[in-house]
């Protein structure tokens, strides 16, 4: 059993909402609320200002509006979230090879089989010289938990929070634990918390002092076992260095019923391929296609489909999700879609892309077979149909209907799909500059045009939704990176 404090935990603090302050100057020190804006949303994550009004993350977005009016509420930024994470994992990576990300704010580390921490004194400047590097790469804070296990890392960072470093001198575990509630230990949920309450147990000192026996008569041989070793402060389990990833999946929940069935397919298609974007990102493929539907009434269904081998192709996922759309029955309309791919390798089955190219190319002779049977039925192809027929398949149309396109200019086009400005996302201006946006509705859109090293607010102005100077931007460094001479990086809103 490990005795010197060589476990560290990291929680980065309020990581979306810090990110989000650090990324806009005119947001710091401010409530900040990152979640789901519709009716249906839900809070990711609340800055520490906001939570001072009673906002937490997985609270509905309307009851966090009702205690917190006068808060920015923002829309996620992940490819955002995602690099600022890899840049923290790379500096924990630095310091040991057993690193463990829980999620993309969260790690434990193995300090001793890294080499850089061996007792109390060492592990307190590692973790105390990890959050100076944390600010100076990425301008953000995180909170430090250091002990001999696992369980007592996570529960330092914790009572480190915010900003702050906790180290559980050996010896001391046991005091510290006793007069912890139940559901400060690992496994123990509301349930099995209401069970011990019942049976008069609070904290984890009555744990341990009701015995290994006790226990287990009340919550079965391997619970009752594993939540007594956990009282004693005895937890043996190892830091992980690699989590192997069984699936990859992406899901949208709608704020407002999808009936349209033409739209379902369209949405199906475009989750397809953002799945599929991150597969390729995590350099995976995968054999099995899912499709999750969840209906007006809560019911949610899950339909998949095994290929003859891993994909990463974007036209052999859409096509297999769009034939498990069709055996799903959304009459009454949807109220969540997702497309996931397990089954994962590092390789693809090559003869795949032939099959997703011989699918396109049968769909395609299919549409034109239709169209041209169609025209022989009403006397010729519309140049209307054809249009609609290219906007929903994105086929070409034959050379018929084509030739009836480009005879019929007085045809309108159809217009655009109206831009969309999500609150919180990056955009960039031709005169001004880079911005985010407050807010948009009504065709308008209100920017603030400030950048993570503006020494000040930013001025904010509003254009209409479809200017044609404003576009959407990727999001700028937290930290500005100087010329090759003049030092490594400035922190996010530092003078100069």
């Amino acid at each position: 059993m490990r005795t010197a404090p060589t476990i560290l935990h990291l929680d980065m603090d309020a990581f979306y909402a810090s990110v989000e302050q650090a990324s806009k100057p005119s947001l710091r020190g401010k409530a900040v609320v990152v979640g789901g804006l519709g009716p249906r949303g839900v809070v990711a994550t609340a800055s520490y200002e906001a939570r001072v009004f009673g906002v937490h993350s997985a609270m509905p977005m309307a009851q966090a509006r009702r205690l917190a009016p006068h808060a920015a509420y923002l829309v996620p930024r992940f490819q955002l979230y995602r690099s600022v994470s890899e840049q923290v994992m790379g500096l924990l990576r630095a310091l040991s090879p057993l690193v463990e990300p829980l999620s993309l704010d969260e790690a434990f580390v193995d300090l001793e089989a890294g080499g850089t921490a061996w007792d109390a004194e060492s592990a307190r400047l590692t973790g105390t010289r990890l959050r100076a590097d944390i600010r100076t790469v990425t301008g953000l804070t995180g909170s430090v938990g250091l002990a001999a296990s696992k369980m007592l890392a996570k529960i330092a960072s914790e009572d480190a929070k915010p900003d702050g470093l906790v180290l559980i001198e050996p010896g001391t575990e046991r005091d510290l634990l006793a007069p912890m509630p139940v559901r400060t230990l690992p496994g123990v949920g509301p349930a099995t918390g209401d069970h011990l309450r019942r049976a008069g147990i609070t904290t984890v000192g009555e744990i341990a002092e009701a015995g290994e026996d006790e226990l287990v008569r009340l919550l079965g041989k391997a619970h009752g076992h594993a939540l007594y070793a956990m009282a004693l402060a005895h937890d043996e389990r190892p830091v992980v260095a690699e989590r192997e990833a069984k699936s990859v999946s992406v899901e949208d929940t709608y704020d407002v019923d999808i009936h349209d069935r033409t739209r379902v397919g369209l949405e199906v298609r475009r989750l397809a391929e953002r799945c599929v974007g991150r597969l390729r990102g995590a350099g995976l493929s995968g054999r099995t296609i899912v499709l999750k539907v969840r209906r007006y009434d809560f019911s949610t269904l899950t339909r998949s489909e095994t290929l003859r081998g891993p994909t990463d192709d974007v036209a052999v996922v859409a096509e297999a999700a769009a034939r498990l759309l069709d055996a799903v029955d959304t009459t009454g309309g949807v109220r969540l879609l997702g497309v996931g791919v397990t089954g994962l390798a590092d390789f693809t089955q090559e003869d795949l892309f032939a099959q997703a190219a011989e699918a396109r190319a049968a769909a395609e002779e299919r549409a034109v077979a239709e169209e041209r049977a169609a025209a022989g039925e009403r006397g010729g192809p519309g140049e209307r149909g054809a249009a609609e027929e290219q906007a929903v398949t994105g086929a070409p149309p034959d050379t018929a209907v084509a030739e009836a396109g480009r005879t019929a200019s007085a045809e309108p086009d159809l217009p655009p799909p109206e831009r969309r400005w999500p609150s919180g996302h990056d955009v960039r201006h031709s005169v001004h500059g880079h911005g985010w946006v407050q807010g948009s509705g009504l065709g308008r859109v209100t920017v603030r045009f400030e950048t993570p090293y503006s020494a000040r607010p930013g001025r904010v102005r509003t254009f209409r939704t479809d200017d044609p100077e404003l576009e959407p931007a990727e999001p700028l460094p937290l930290v500005e990176r100087r010329p090759e001479d003049a030092g490594p990086v400035r922190p996010a809103g530092a003078a100069g």
